[in-house]
């Protein structure tokens, strides 16, 4: 993303800067090293995942192809860790938390403010498609045991709003990339968290025109087949034990090394340095007041799979899957080679009595002549033997190895029943039982997508400016414009709060509706449910769109709760065809309400005017009939 960058310095500062760089390339270097155990793993657990499993960690450290101990061995895969893995993901993805903001107190300001800022972060959330990358990086840490969301502000995005010096000027906009954990190297690896660490270095490798676009630094760039400076899309594949090979090579790149120190004494804003091959393109104050109480901090979010104690990167269900997967595929091989025995035969010949060369190279095709010496013994087939019974109980304990270790049931994998459980309460049990082996993850992703919506806001805070117009729902669900201040903005004093805390899937969400519709529990004393209740629950079940028929009475509020604004600084006039006693009630809120506080002077005197007005048309008769009158007419 855009940053404000600094040229490279020139006469006495270019050796400053060359220090710099060379510091910060040494401190790269030894971060590689510290853990290039743990990104073998990783790679790894790729292999595994995308089927070439016969491959290990040799004994110098490095990925290497597993040979065959004799070249008649079968050495297929049978891949049971993709199917878990995307069945882990498919219900984690069913459980996300969709983000609100919920407000700190029942005051009129702090409703007003959560409200806002509620509407503020779904727009973020749906621009910066944090969907996308939530899904990302579900992948990455159900993959490698950890991910990262790093959530900027780039100023080149969103709307053109002017021009400064013949160059475009853009209102800007969060954005929130998914990261794998190949680019950040922590400066401790003990350290559980990331606000712990004392710096973090992003580094990835870029084409030069990329670098060129963001830093205006012209480079030669090179060829970068290093497997954690760029992963490709593919897994890591071998060329037959000669040495490995990686997905295709960035061509015309560089690297790029982002070290971020966090707020110290010496350092109140902290510290990012940017180096683009062995060019200094920034070196200023961390470029975001994303924490708490307004200060600066390091702007990436991390999720983990499986959370490892004193451990800065998190454990993957992959580890733990792979010794289950090599003896299964072990077991089948040798179950598929016991079978071609038994199909295909063992010959006993004499030796000198046929011709074994053709005899290897043909076999024994049906028909076939089979010629021996004279006074030769004739070649005879080998018993055949039937089929241990230990290869199948063995491949049936394998597969509920496959169901204890990945927390993926049958259930949810393939929709089968290996139970007796017949019940639907019991079969719901299961279920439940199902969900629960994936709190731990759960609770990792819903603390992730919270601080990156929390990060976001500020961000907005931050740089939204003094006026800015973003799309939201509005009352009644309809989608409406509006205008906001980045003070209207609070991340502070509001807490996030996930709407599927509960771990409940859409169709248990619904249920359980029906039955609190049912039981009465959303009605008022007389048995009735109003219709802002009937709207939230119409919302609830995803029928949203079923409220425009029910009639005229949100259209109403709506067009109150816009004279509400309009009459704080004008005079406004009353209708012929308002509903006049629901507009009176509107009014009368707001005047109430702690926003009217802050009208200016006047506006008290034109709401009274306004009011009487309504109350005018009212007692002659003039008020518009709502819809439900009309109906029953």
């Amino acid at each position: 993303m855009k940053q404000n960058t600094k040229r490279p310095p020139a006469g006495e500062n270019a050796r400053l800067a060359e220090r710099i760089v060379r510091e910060v390339k040494e401190d790269f270097t030894r971060r590689q090293a510290e853990r290039r155990r743990i990104e073998r793993g990783w790679e790894l657990n790729m292999n595994f995942l995308a089927g070439n499993q016969y491959c290990g960690i040799g004994p110098a450290g490095e990925a290497e192809e597993e040979t065959p101990r004799y070249a008649w061995q079968y050495r297929r895969v049978f891949n049971h860790i993709a199917p878990a893995v995307d069945t882990r993901c498919a219900k984690l993805a069913s459980m996300r938390p969709t983000l609100t903001v919920r407000a700190a107190s029942d005051r009129e300001s702090d409703l007003r403010t959560a409200k806002i800022s509620a509407n503020v972060l779904k727009a973020v959330c749906e621009d910066a498609d944090l969907d996308g990358a939530a899904d990302k990086a579900t992948v990455w840490s159900e993959t490698c045991g950890t991910a990262f969301y790093k959530v900027l502000w780039d100023a080149g995005a969103g709307k053109k709003v002017g021009e400064r010096d013949g160059a475009p000027v853009y209102e800007g906009a969060v954005r929130i990339a998914a990261l794998s954990p190949f680019e950040i190297y922590p400066d401790d690896l003990a350290c559980e968290s990331i606000e712990g660490q004392e710096s973090i270095i992003e580094a990835r490798a870029m084409h030069v025109s990329e670098i060129e676009r963001l830093y205006g630094v012209r480079l030669a760039g090179r060829d970068i087949g290093e497997f954690s400076l760029s992963p490709a899309s593919s897994p890591a594949h071998f060329d037959g034990g000669q040495g490995e090979s990686f997905g295709s090579a960035m061509h015309c790149a560089e690297v790029v090394i982002e070290r971020y120190l966090r707020p110290t004494p010496d350092l109140p804003e902290g510290r990012l340095t940017v180096v683009a091959g062995d060019v200094l393109v920034h070196d200023g104050p961390l470029p975001y007041r994303n924490g708490a109480d307004g200060k600066r901090g390091f702007p990436f979010v991390k999720q983990c799979a499986i959370e490892l104690s004193g451990s800065f990167f998190g454990g993957s269900i992959v580890d733990r899957l792979i010794p289950v997967q090599r003896a299964y595929n072990a077991v089948k091989n040798r179950k598929h080679e016991f079978l071609n025995r038994l199909t295909m035969g063992v010959l006993a010949v004499e030796d000198g009595s046929v011709d074994t060369d053709e005899l290897a190279e043909e076999g024994l095709a049906p028909g076939k002549v089979l010629v021996y010496r004279r006074g030769a013994a004739a070649p005879q087939l080998l018993g055949p033997d039937s089929l241990p019974s230990d290869f199948h109980d063995e491949e049936e304990r394998l597969l509920d190895e496959f169901t204890l270790v990945s927390g993926v049931s049958e259930i949810s994998s393939n929709s089968a029943n290996g139970t007796r459980i017949t019940s639907a309460t019991g079969l719901q049990l299961l279920i439940d039982l199902d969900d629960t082996r994936l709190a731990v993850t759960r609770g990792s992703i819903s603390r992730a997508l919270k601080e990156a919506g929390r990060q976001a806001l500020r961000l907005m805070r931050e740089f939204a400016g003094a006026g800015r117009m973003m799309r939201m729902t509005g009352e009644g669900g309809r989608v409406e414009m509006f205008y906001f201040a980045a003070s209207d903005i609070s991340s502070d004093d509001v807490v996030f709060e996930a709407e599927s805390a509960g771990a409940k899937s859409p169709s248990e969400n619904r249920s359980l509706l029906y039955e609190i519709y049912n039981m009465g529990l959303l009605s008022d004393e007389e048995g009735k449910i109003s219709a802002d209740t009937k709207r939230r629950v119409l919302n609830a079940l995803g029928f949203g769109g079923l409220q425009n028929a029910r009639g005229l009475e949100q259209l109403h509020a709506n067009k109150a709760a816009e004279e509400n604004l309009r009459l704080g600084k004008e005079e406004v006039a009353a209708d012929s065809y308002d509903d006049h006693a629901l507009h009176i009630a509107e009014h009368t809120r707001f005047l109430l309400s702690e926003e009217f506080k802050k009208c200016p002077e006047g506006a008290k005197s034109r709401f009274e005017r306004h009011l009487f007005e309504h109350e005018s048309k009212l007692r002659s008769g003039g008020a518009q009939k709502t819809d439900e009158s009309q109906n029953k007419e």
